[in-house]
């Protein structure tokens, strides 16, 4: 089993206590200064204060970035070699009967 490490991660400069796997603590923190940089652009571009406004607005550009990935990757190479193992053990399994 993975070990556990507390750690502190701070967005928009709020801290958060997490425990997260040993392996995982340099992308939690990775993924936080992201966060903050891209919170820190927000505040420049709009010259806003207002917490709410720039974390909605961070939150919202990672959910287009993540609909633009997903509409990116072709799923259609996995859903045919699954057709074909599906077609290839059906073959199998009718001539062993």
């Amino acid at each position: 089993m993975a070990e556990k490490l507390s750690i502190n991660i701070k967005i928009d400069g709020r801290t958060y206590p997490l425990k997260v796997d040993r392996e995982n603590e340099e992308k939690y923190r990775k993924a936080a200064k992201i966060i903050n940089d891209i919170v820190l652009q927000y505040r420049q571009r709009y010259q806003t204060s207002d917490s709410q406004d720039v974390i909605s607005m961070t939150a919202f550009q990672f959910v287009l970035k993540t609909i633009e990935l997903e509409e990116k990757v072709d799923q259609s190479p996995f859903y045919d070699e699954l057709n074909k193992i599906d077609e290839d053990l059906g073959e199998y399994l009718s001539s062993r009967e």
